[in-house]
């Protein structure tokens, strides 16, 4: 059992993170009250942008770390670009931000399968990937050393930094205040000076950001091709978003639990412990455990009060 959870923990580890990073960029969203679930084209687009800039840059230098970098903050700029186009049709516009979010995620893989394909002809842009490396002095820690810190990735310590600083913002800053007023009491919020719809597109564009580096984490830990397809882990975050009743700790817990479910689903059969559980079993686990937590928490909800509603100012 304990070699067992040895071998799963570090992809484990490598699998939850993109999907803790886009669920936290959808938190920001939802806090400040617009709905998005357009998180696998924003990740699509996250994907295709690091993989292109990482691409070009390793043709001229090669596999020096900080290319990979630069992709990352590539992803991060393009995945905030792009939902700019989902903050203009559903503040601006008051569009229904349900529709909004699905045209994004059909624009953005047809949109980056076709650039793909011109650039390559087969659709696909391979890079080289973060080098996996044990943490000093901490993987040397009897068993919590075994688990968390060995293969570790460094695209894990820069997400896990990223959700350290959004708790302190959300919950310890007048930035954070203001944007879960605007989720909660968008006219309360607004009678007392704050600039909702200002609000909102920042929420929005930070989901923009953490889902393109969702998108990004996947291509350089562990896939190392762009194809497209992100295999709807923009949905699973948002199940986790719920599951994990809106809070940055909560997140963690449920994307970790979705990332060790999917792990084992996909290293079953190279594990003789967990060969002898059907596989179909196994890969559908997640989605079911998903779809049960979605009904157990539905009526203890604690999203925001506003979420998913259009801000009109002269409405009360």
């Amino acid at each position: 059992m304990w070699t067992t959870l040895e071998q799963i923990f570090p992809y484990a580890i490598v699998f939850t993170i993109p999907l803790l990073i886009t669920a936290l960029g959808a938190l920001f969203s939802e806090r400040s009250g617009v709905v998005n679930i357009g998180l696998d084209g924003l990740m699509i687009i996250g994907s295709f942008m690091g993989a292109f800039v990482t691409f070009k840059l390793q043709e001229q230098y090669g596999d020096a770390p900080w290319v990979l970098w630069v992709g990352l903050l590539a992803a991060m700029a393009a995945g905030m670009l792009f939902s700019v186009l989902h903050a203009f049709a559903s503040i601006n516009l008051s569009a229904n931000q349900i529709i909004s979010g699905t045209a994004i995620n059909l624009i953005a893989g047809a949109l980056t399968i076709f650039l793909a394909r011109n650039m390559t002809g087969s659709g696909n842009i391979r890079i080289s990937i973060f080098e996996p490396f044990n943490v000093p002095l901490l993987s040397d820690i009897p068993f919590l050393g075994d688990l968390f810190f060995t293969r570790s990735n460094p695209v894990t310590w820069f997400v896990l930094i990223i959700l350290a600083v959004s708790t302190v913002v959300l919950y310890k800053t007048p930035f954070g205040m203001r944007l879960r007023a605007c989720g909660e009491h968008p006219h309360a919020a607004e009678a007392a000076g704050v600039r909702v719809q200002s609000m909102r597109y920042a929420g929005v564009l930070i989901s923009g950001a953490f889902s393109g580096l969702g998108g990004a984490a996947i291509l350089m830990t562990y896939s190392g091709e762009f194809n497209g397809n992100v295999s709807g882990l923009g949905f699973l975050a948002l199940a986790s978003l719920i599951f994990g009743q809106w809070r940055p700790l909560g997140v963690l817990a449920a994307t970790f639990f979705f990332g060790f479910a999917s792990t084992v689903a996909n290293v079953s059969q190279v594990i003789p412990s967990l060969a002898v559980i059907p596989p179909v079993v196994l890969k559908v686990f997640p989605y079911v455990v998903t779809l049960i937590a979605l009904v157990i928490f539905s009526k203890s909800s604690n999203a925001p009060k506003a979420v998913g509603e259009p801000f009109d100012s002269g409405k009360r």
